[in-house]
């Protein structure tokens, strides 16, 4: 009886998998001609998100990948144990403000609870106060999901701004509190997306801020994220009435593009100016200056104060001088400082050199010198303080894979250092300059988890086909038996200099716990060497991003640690070009593919709101087009070839990634694919980029890619068969 019910589960996964043959996406071609070069885009169509056949088509296509991923009986595996984790646990606190005057503010998600809820305290050992649920907001309107995604108490932390957020969308309502009463004004301020856009800045009396604002809400407008403006808003005034201070439309003089965003940095309550940088997808960017007296009445004067080609980053205002992280004729930073009333970024005062092999990554002032955090290849931290022209490494409580830090400004002595790991858990200390010693001050519960005991951390290099070290990260079982047996899931992202910094990720440990080996690829396009390594994977230099990928799986299987049919690979956003075209590339290569909101039709992403010429090239230039089509996975599906099983997943209120690109590559994989390979598309109809959803539906998500994984390479618990209910 048991054998009959196998075969019979077993011949509806084929006809399930056969049956999605059938159901091919309606393809409408249209003929490009790029500088003399015909490109034919086959589901041109499908860029149409208002027409009923492509919704429809994506809709049939996500409930036939649940009704296959229904079939795993370890689907929910993932989502059950990060839930038992957070019971464990008992609660988890984010988005920590701490005030001057020691007010803590913080988002605080019980373990049973959906999201996290706004509390503050007084001081580290105050008590829990509860002053706003999100489930109030708009509770009297149905059909809403709030999250509070982004919190900013006012200096004096009498009042606080909160950002709601719902279904995905990066564009969010901005309410404001009285702390003491906890009364909800009636003003909200809308078109606001504080978490990825500078966030918002209180003015020095506490009487208002100033907070970016984008004129388009609709996120299928080719307006949208355009013509942004910096807006100064005070209390009790009007927020439709906007107050332009900072923006292309306020200041023509200034050039600023209608897709830069123009963003008031983070100050102190006693600078005299205000810094306004423009923001793009170029790693360095301009910036100008003006006293804060001239822009709170209503004056324009802001005077250039760094240029894109002085490669300065993360500009901070102390006493007379600007302090800042220099890569100008440097491979690594330096930190260093100049006059702010005769500034020279070229040739400054530096404070740091650069060291060998170390990326000197952040930095905060306090009254105490410049405490400032590097990196070796994105994977490995250290400590420093920079005080009275010496150079003082602070020891760290446990070897730490990342470090960020926090204080109270230029006037304290108050600097907390939070470190974590692959296989750390983050834990918080305030360090003691007068003892050396560093304290724990952890506002949550430090959690045991014995069944990661055995989860060990290498951390290797890896020679690419150009002679390159690529740093790879390993976690796996201590016990594991090198036989090439072992299921690998390995993830790469490699764009805008961004690092894959080493994080306490449950679900990545949960894989190694169940005999598989995670691994994090440092692809060159990343920040893991400085700007050197992010240009080594950029435009004309992006085939090294996926061929660094390659090489690192080829390294693996060589060295017995996997095999062709045990591997898998996985990109997010950016890293969809990384896995899409290792994968078109090599598709003999890899057992597995997961594209989650991945950047698949690059050669058409200039032509959605929120497209990268800076980043990746422009269709303008010959020279970039043709570093567009190399890069552009949709593009590069034969007819006739066999690829991998490939799980492809978009949203769709993705602001970044528009949902077209996923869907289009999805599409044309089915119809050329020559495999009997599953291709699975599920697109997010309650969700965007992966952010501002419940914490469930984020578990859910990532729990349905270790089920498809764990699936493909073999893991038996996850391969579908009989139900033994009777």
């Amino acid at each position: 009886m048991k054998q009959l019910i196998f075969i019979i589960i077993s011949t509806l996964c084929v006809i399930l998998l056969n049956a999605q043959k059938i159901n091919l996406a309606p393809s409408k071609p249209v003929t490009d001609n790029y500088f003399g070069t015909e490109v034919v885009d086959e589901y041109r169509n499908l860029e149409n998100l208002d027409d009923p056949k492509t919704l429809n088509w994506m809709k049939s296509q996500t409930d036939y990948t649940s009704s296959i991923l229904d079939l795993i009986p370890n689907r929910n595996y993932y989502l059950e144990k990060r839930i038992e984790f957070d019971k464990r646990q008992g609660y988890s606190i984010s988005d920590l403000k701490i005030t001057s005057s020691d007010k803590y503010f913080y988002l605080k998600k019980n373990g049973n609870e959906k999201v996290a809820k706004l509390y503050y305290r007084d001081g580290f050992l105050g008590e829990d106060k509860l002053l706003y649920d999100p489930s109030d907001y708009k509770k009297n309107e149905n059909n809403h999901d709030f999250i509070i995604n982004y919190i900013n108490p006012s200096w004096d932390g009498n009042t606080i701004v909160i950002s709601m957020a719902e279904k995905g969308n990066e564009l969010s309502e901005v309410i404001i509190m009285d702390v003491k009463t906890k009364k909800v004004r009636s003003e909200i301020i809308t078109n606001v997306d504080p978490v990825s856009s500078g966030g918002i800045k209180w003015l020095d009396d506490n009487s208002g801020f100033i907070y970016l604002y984008y004129p388009t809400s609709n996120s299928k407008s080719r307006d949208f994220y355009k013509n942004s403006q910096s807006v100064l808003y005070k209390i009790g005034t009007d927020p439709k009435k906007i107050n332009d201070v900072f923006s292309r439309r306020n200041n023509p003089d200034l050039n600023i593009a209608e897709d830069q965003f123009p963003i008031i940095l983070d100050f102190e309550k006693d600078d005299q100016y205000y810094i306004g940088m423009i923001v793009d997808y170029d790693y360095f960017r301009k910036t100008f200056i003006i006293e804060k007296k001239d822009l709170l009445k209503g004056k324009k004067n802001w005077k250039l104060l760094s240029d894109i080609g002085d490669k300065a980053k993360n500009l901070e205002l102390y006493k007379d001088d600007v302090v800042f992280l220099s890569s100008y004729n440097s491979s690594f930073n330096k930190l260093c400082k100049t006059n702010i009333n005769n500034p020279n970024f070229k040739d400054p005062n530096v404070l740091v050199p650069e060291k060998k092999d170390e990326f000197i990554k952040s930095y905060r002032i306090t009254q105490d010198g410049i405490y400032y955090t590097t990196t070796k290849n994105g994977v490995e931290a250290k400590l420093y303080l920079y005080k009275d022209g010496r150079d003082i490494p602070i020891k760290l409580p446990y070897s730490s894979g990342n470090i960020s830090l926090q204080s109270q400004g230029e006037n304290s002595s108050n600097i907390w250092i939070v470190c974590s790991g692959w296989a750390n858990d983050e834990q918080r200390f305030r360090y003691d300059i007068k003892t050396n010693t560093l304290k724990p001050e952890n506002l949550v519960p430090i959690t045991e988890y014995p069944e990661f005991k055995d989860i060990i951390v290498e951390e290797i290099t890896v020679k690419s086909r150009d002679g390159i070290e690529i740093p790879l990260s390993l976690i796996y079982n201590k016990n594991l038996i090198r036989n090439g047996r072992s299921p690998l899931l390995m993830e790469a992202y490699g764009s805008y200099g961004i690092s894959d910094a080493p994080i306490f990720a449950k679900s990545y440990l949960l894989w190694a716990n169940q005999g598989g080996i995670m691994a994090i690829a440092h692809v060159r396009g990343g920040g893991e060497k400085g700007e050197q390594w992010r240009l080594g994977g950029y435009k004309e230099t992006k085939p090294n991003t996926w061929r660094d990928l390659i090489d690192c799986t080829e390294y693996l299987i060589r060295e017995k640690y996997t095999s062709k049919d045990k591997v898998a690979i996985w990109g997010a956003s950016a890293g969809g070009i990384t896995v899409g075209r290792a994968m078109t590339e090599r598709p003999d290569l890899f057992k597995a593919v997961i594209a989650e909101v991945g950047v698949m039709n690059p050669l058409r992403d200039e032509t959605t709101p929120n497209g990268q010429p800076k980043e990746f090239g422009t269709i303008k230039d010959p020279k970039e087009f043709k570093a567009l089509l190399e890069m552009d996975s949709y593009h590069h599906i034969k007819k006739g070839i066999e690829y991998p099983a490939t799980f492809i997943t978009g949203g769709i209120n993705d602001q970044r990634v528009t949902v077209w690109e996923p869907v289009k590559f999805a599409a044309k994989l089915m119809a050329d694919d020559a495999s009997n390979n599953p291709i699975l598309l599920k697109v997010d109809f309650e969700g965007g980029h992966g952010g501002n959803v419940p914490v469930a539906q984020r578990y859910s998500n990532l729990g349905d890619i270790f089920a498809f994984a764990f699936w493909q390479l073999g893991h038996p618990d996850y391969q579908p068969k009989e139900n033994t209910k009777k």
